[in-house]
This record gives structure tokens, C-alpha cells and sequence, in this order.
């Protein structure tokens, strides 16, 4: 279909429906939060006292679930779930793919009187079983096994996913193989929640705190995405199958003058917005922050924070939403880490915390941080995990998406570094040395107009190109792609941490027991650690050439690309951490590694079709007609450049088909690292020739739409 000006006019156009305006008064208090939730509100009303405060001790202290409880709460869960509209359930887990999944049972049963019965049993509540045959396990599992398990958890509320023609009650699970393996991401995630927990309540009691029973780690992601016109997404072969363009020139205008940063939202987007956001309250998902990001047609939402597994779950949740929703505005949600080259991609900041259980935030410097020894201690422990572990932190964040991201002047270095703040790293320094004040005095910044209040100056300034920055009581792991989950990042981030907790209590234990006091004892861990771990700290220029080099002094690695990085899940370092805590265990880590090495390659190969198919189906005619035009034309000057970009052309095609013949014999790591030397490699030839002939070829014969179009049309 010849490209014409006359499609951009339609794609403008929307006409609000306005269905929620006047809807919604905040002030009379009937904002939807969480009405869809199964929540301790509501199973406050619908629960017995007894069977509530169980259950309650369940998901405060991570107490065993008792499963005699469970028939009184499938009762109550599927009465309310019936006056909500549902007609069936379903146990919703996250399998291997990254995405999650389900299968929709029916409430009802017939009685044999031609009538049916709504049922809903507590054993169906606390097991389901899914087939498991087509699921990756990474060999844990035969192909021609089917059984696998699903298991409630009662931590991750239940909730209640509206359709135009019903509703759907859906229980967050884990899911679990018939060997009592993990074939999803809660599972590892809970265990290693569990396992920090353990080590930073011992650590507490030897810092003299005996109150906090729990700790728990919090997350709020930043997530990133992109929104088009569903006209264009469909005309683009290469956005429905591989998520991102495989082609296109860089249009004359991209984020050059930041214009739409923080901008103003575009209205039919804001409308989406506000439709997504009111179906996220609904589910109790604590949205607090929009706006436009850097690229055109980029967008970000931010939640407020909550404990890893409810986060994870309902980040889960969100972009399924957001995807959902804004097809209603015939707009489509891209989440790959790079739709668009040339532009920024889309990553998901993944801010992460601890807390007890008490409210207390271990991660909290206070107004004295010098003095604070509890924070310091568990800082050193954060810094010291990430400085061992750094490459499997970068192995945590790889795929074939965000290969094509990080590195980029966009988004922190596939090197792992930490970045604390010019007032944090003076106070360590000053432990470090035992020399200088590592104390700051607060300061207040003087905008110059009586009618601006002084604002008070932090101790440092933030740096958005450190992939791992401390940002006031928290750490911010930049380094997510949009697409992620959350789950293994932060279980890996909680596995890490919980055995740094340990190794520095251990110091800590032994000088408390030589007779020093607290103080004196964490001063001196403190030290030691902080001298022991302090090259993966740097406060300057992430992007910059010359930190590279550095890094490589430092001794820090730098993990180019995900075949490069994904060995790290199965190094001997990480088998024995992750074995000593029961997060995975040898063959579980494996498992995770033989899928995550198949989907790279399986996804490298997708693209690589696709860009032939499109090269050759559709770029290259339209490239010879307008070949033919020119030479009709006489135009000599023309038909030579357009025929010298064709046979560029076509020769790179030949070299990507030939490149999609696999090797015989090569497979598993090796045949990724075939595909990214071999077959991304030759796309990229088909595509420079390409893009040059976007360029040349008459606009209305070429077959695409363009960047200008898709990403400025609103």
C-alpha cells in the first residue's frame, strides 16, 4: 500500500468519549482504590475474627498458611468475587517467559437437575494444576511431562480483572514443578525475601534492636513505554512480530530540543492515562506519578512503593493495563527497551529498599548519617554484595532488547558501578581514612526572589548515569528494561545483599565478643568493607569513554552484550550464594539459563526473518519502481544513486539469508553468540542500506511509516 499523507490524518484524529468525566469527587471520598481487591478490608468484613487475625499474621509475619483456613476463605473470596460480576477464576503465576499466565476455571458446576451451582472449594483456592508441557523449564522437566503445580499466595491480595462481557477473579500464585522445583519468578523471589529477612534480623539484634521480628524489601519501578497509533503499529510488520522497527532513517527532528520532556501531555494520551490509571486503583495499584520522557511519544508511570513480591506482581499487572487500555484509544503500548533507533529506549528504574516491620527504613541516612550506625552497616552490605556479584546484577538485566540500550548515551553502561552522593561518599571516605569531618552541615539554596521560599540543598546532586545510585533512603537500579519483570533483579539484589549481611555480622559478632562497643565494633566493619569494596563506588560521567577504561584499572567487568553476561547465573560464586540461602538451587539456576539463552536466540532469530522478509517483500520493489521512474524519467543522476543503494541492498539481503542458516551442531550459548555475531550483525547491513533508500526513494512509494510520522503524530 503506497504511503500517503491522507493515513496521518486519520491516525490525528480520536473523539473523547468522556465516559468518567464528573465521575470521580476526591473530596467526598469515592475515589475506586482497591475496590476490586480482595483486601484485609474487606476480608475483615466477609472472614470470621479468628480465621482473619490468621490470616492477617500470615501476610504481616510471614507466619505458614493454615490450611484449614482455607475453605472460610474461598467461601468468602468467591461470594465476593460472584457480587463483583465474576463468573470464573483463575490462578494467575509467572512462568519463565517473562510475561504472565493463566487458565480460566468456571465458578459453576452443574447440579443434574439442569440447573448449576457456584462452587469455589479451599482446596481449589491454595492448588491448581495447569499443564506445564509447553511452559521453558530449562530441562528441569521432560517435554512429554505435563504436571506442573500452582500455589496460592496469600501474601499478593486476589483480585477482580474487568471485561466489557464479565469479570474474572484472579489469585496470584507460584508455580512450582511435580518435583517441588520453581518454573516461574515469585517463587525465587519469595525465597529471597525470606532469606534477607533472616540475616537483617540477626543483624539488627547484634545492633541492639529486638523489637523488629520482619524486614522487608521495597520496590517502586519507574516504568517507561511508548504509545503510537495503533494505524502505524499495524502497517509495521516488525512492530507486531519483533516489538521494535527493524528499519528506519533517523527523521530530521528527534528529541534534539528536549521538547517533549516533561511537556505537556497530549491530550488523546492523557485520556488513555487517566482510563489506565483509574482501572490501576481499582486493583490497588498505588499510581502516583506520570509524565512525558525524552523521546517523542515516551511516557513513564510511577507507583508508590511496596513490599518485592506485591510490586513485582503488580508492575506485572500495570503493563498489562496499559496495554489493554490504550487500545480503547486506538493507541498501542510499545514496552521493548528500544522501539525506536536513534531514540532513547525505555528502561524501568527499579528503586529498592529495606524495612522492618516496626517502620523502620534501614536505608534511611537520618539528618546525621556519620552517626547513624545501623544505616551504615547496611549500606557497607549493599555495597559490598553489588561489588561481588556485579556481573550476575548485569546478567540479571539482559536481553536482546536491552542490548540495543544499555551502553547507549541514554541509559547507565552494561558496567556495574555504584553511585552514593557526594555527602555519603565523604562520610565513608572520612571512615575509611579516619581523617577529615564526615560530617555535612545542610545548606539552603537562595533562588533570588523574596517570594521563593529557601529550598534546603541535599547533600549531593543525583546522577542519572549510574546504574545503581543511592537517592536518599534508597537505591535506584537503573539498569531494568521496560519490558522485565521485576522478579529476578530484586532476587538477586535481595540474595546478594542478604549474604554481605551475613559475612558483615559475622565481623561484627567477633569484635562485639573482643568486648568493643557497638559503635566502635561498626566503625571498624565499616572500614574494613568499605576499603575492601570501594572501586565499584564512582561519582563521575557514566557515559564517558574514558570511564571504561577506568573500570578496566578498577578490575570491574563489563558485560557487552547477554551472551556475555548470562554465564554469570551459573558461575561457581553464584551456585554456591543462591545454594546457601535456598533461593535456587543448581538446577534451577541452570534451567534459568539454558531458557534465558533460548529466547535470545529464538528472538535474534524472529527479527532476523523478519528484516529479510521486509527487505525483500517490501523494500526492494518499492525501491526498483522508483528505479523504473527514474530511468522513464531520464533522470541519469538519480537511477544511478537509487541502483547503487539496490545492489547494496540485495547484497546484504543475500548475506542475512545466509546467515539465517544455522550451523549444524552449534546450539545453547553458542549458537546465541552465533546469532548476535552473525545474524544481527547482517540486519544490520540490510538495514543501513535501507534506511539510505528511505531517504531517496518517493515517499509515496515507500512501504513504511516513518519516525516523523509515527512518533509526532499524537
Amino acid at each position: 500500500m503506497p504511503r500517503i499523507r491522507q493515513q496521518n490524518v486519520t491516525a490525528a484524529q480520536w473523539s473523547p468519549n468522556g465516559e468518567t468525566l464528573g465521575k470521580l469527587d476526591l473530596a467526598s471520598g469515592d475515589y475506586p482504590f482497591g475496590e476490586n481487591v480482595f483486601s484485609p478490608a474487606v476480608q475483615k468484613e466477609r472472614l470470621s475474627a479468628e480465621t482473619y487475625a490468621k490470616l492477617q499474621n500470615v501476610l504481616a509475619k510471614g507466619e505458614p498458611l493454615d490450611p484449614s483456613l482455607a475453605d472460610e476463605v474461598a467461601e468468602a473470596m468467591k461470594e465476593w468475587a460472584l457480587e463483583k460480576g465474576a463468573t470464573h477464576f483463575t490462578h494467575m503465576f509467572q512462568p519463565l517467559t517473562g510475561l504472565t499466565a493463566e487458565k480460566h476455571d468456571s465458578f459453576f458446576a452443574p447440579t443434574g437437575e439442569g440447573k448449576a451451582i457456584a462452587k469455589f472449594k479451599g482446596s481449589e483456592l491454595i492448588q491448581g494444576e495447569p499443564d506445564a508441557s509447553s511452559f521453558p523449564t530449562g530441562g528441569i522437566r521432560a517435554t512429554f511431562e505435563a504436571r506442573g503445580y500452582t500455589a496460592w499466595d496469600p501474601t499478593s491480595p486476589a483480585f477482580i480483572m474487568e471485561n466489557p462481557n464479565g469479570a474474572l477473579l484472579v489469585i496470584p500464585t507460584a508455580f512450582a514443578s511435580w518435583t517441588g522445583e520453581a518454573l516461574d519468578a515469585k517463587i525465587p523471589l519469595l525465597r529471597s525475601m525470606d532469606a534477607l529477612s533472616r540475616s537483617a534480623i540477626r543483624a539488627l539484634r547484634l545492633l541492639g534492636d529486638n523489637e523488629a521480628q520482619r524486614v522487608f524489601t521495597t520496590v517502586g519501578p519507574e516504568q517507561e513505554y511508548f504509545l503510537i497509533d495503533k494505524h502505524y503499529y499495524y502497517e509495521r510488520p516488525d512492530l507486531v512480530t519483533a516489538g521494535r522497527t527493524l528499519f528506519g532513517a533517523k527523521p530530521p527532528k528527534g528529541h534534539e530540543l528536549d521538547d517533549h520532556y516533561f511537556g505537556s501531555i497530549p491530550e488523546r494520551v492523557l485520556a488513555c492515562m487517566l482510563e489506565a490509571e483509574l482501572e490501576m486503583a481499582k486493583l490497588g495499584i498505588p499510581v502516583k506519578t506520570r509524565h512525558n520522557e525524552v523521546a517523542p511519544a515516551q511516557y513513564e508511570i510511577a507507583p508508590v512503593f511496596e513490599n518485592s513480591n506485591v510490586a513485582s506482581d503488580h508492575n506485572q499487572i500495570l503493563m498489562q493495563v496499559l496495554q489493554n487500555v490504550a487500545r480503547k484509544y486506538d493507541l498501542v503500548c510499545l514496552l521493548h527497551e528500544k522501539p525506536f533507533a536513534g531514540v532513547n529506549g525505555s528502561g524501568k528504574h527499579n528503586n529498592w529498599s529495606m524495612g522492618t516491620d516496626t517502620g523502620v527504613n534501614l536505608l534511611d541516612p537520618g539528618d546525621t548519617p556519620a552517626e547513624n550506625t545501623s544505616f551504615l552497616f547496611f549500606c557497607a552490605a549493599v555495597i559490598q554484595g553489588v561489588n561481588k556479584h556485579q556481573g550476575l546484577l548485569r546478567a540479571s538485566v539482559a536481553n536482546i532488547g536491552q542490548d540495543h540500550r544499555l551502553g547507549a548515551n541514554e541509559a547507565p553502561p552494561a558496567i556495574i558501578s555504584i553511585f552514593l552522593g557526594h555527602e555519603l561518599e565523604r562520610v565513608f571516605e572520612a571512615i575509611e581514612s579516619g581523617e577529615g569531618d564526615p560530617h555535612t552541615p545542610g545548606s539552603f539554596l537562595e533562588l533570588g526572589a523574596e517570594v521563593l521560599p529557601p529550598l534546603p540543598r541535599h547533600g549531593g546532586d543525583r546522577n542519572r548515569t549510574s546504574p545503581f545510585a543511592f537517592t536518599g533512603n534508597k537505591f535506584e537500579f537503573r539498569a531494568l528494561g521496560s519490558s522485565m519483570s521485576l522478579a529476578f533483579p530484586n532476587t538477586v539484589l535481595n540474595t546478594i545483599v542478604a549474604e554481605a549481611i551475613d559475612e558483615l555480622a559475622d565481623r561484627l559478632e567477633e569484635k562485639l565478643g573482643a568486648g568493643a562497643d557497638v559503635a566502635t565494633a561498626v566503625a571498624e566493619v565499616v572500614k574494613e568493607s568499605y576499603a575492601a569494596n570501594k572501586q565499584i563506588c564512582f561519582m563521575g560521567d557514566n557515559y564517558s569513554s574514558e570511564w571504561h577504561a577506568e573500570a578496566e584499572r578498577r578490575g570491574l567487568k563489563n558485560l557487552r552484550t547477554t551472551p556475555d553476561a548470562l554465564p554469570e547465573v551459573i558461575s561457581e560464586q553464584t551456585i554456591e550464594t543462591f545454594g546457601k540461602y535456598n533461593v535456587l538451587s543448581e538446577r534451577e539456576l541452570h534451567s534459568r539459563f539454558e531458557v534465558w539463552t533460548e529466547q535470545y536466540t529464538i528472538r535474534a532469530n524472529i527479527e532476523a526473518e523478519t528484516t529479510e522478509s521486509i527487505a525483500r517483500t517490501m523494500i526492494l520493489p518499492a525501491a526498483m519502481r522508483h528505479l523504473a521512474l527514474c530511468e522513464q524519467a531520464g533522470v541519469t543522476k538519480a537511477a544511478g544513486e537509487a541502483r547503487t543503494l539496490i545492489d547494496q541492498l540485495i547484497e546484504a539481503i543475500g548475506e542475512l539469508e545466509a546467515a539465517n542458516v544455522y550451523p549444524a551442531g552449534v546450539e545453547g550459548l553458542e549458537l546465541a553468540k552465533y546469532a548476535r555475531d552473525n545474524q544481527l550483525a547482517a540486519m544490520a547491513k540490510v538495514r543501513e542500506a535501507a534506511d539510505r533508500l528511505e531517504k531517496v526513494v518517493a515517499d509515496d512509494l515507500w512501504p513504511l511509516p516513518k519516525y516523523s510520522e509515527v512518533l509526532f503524530i499524537k
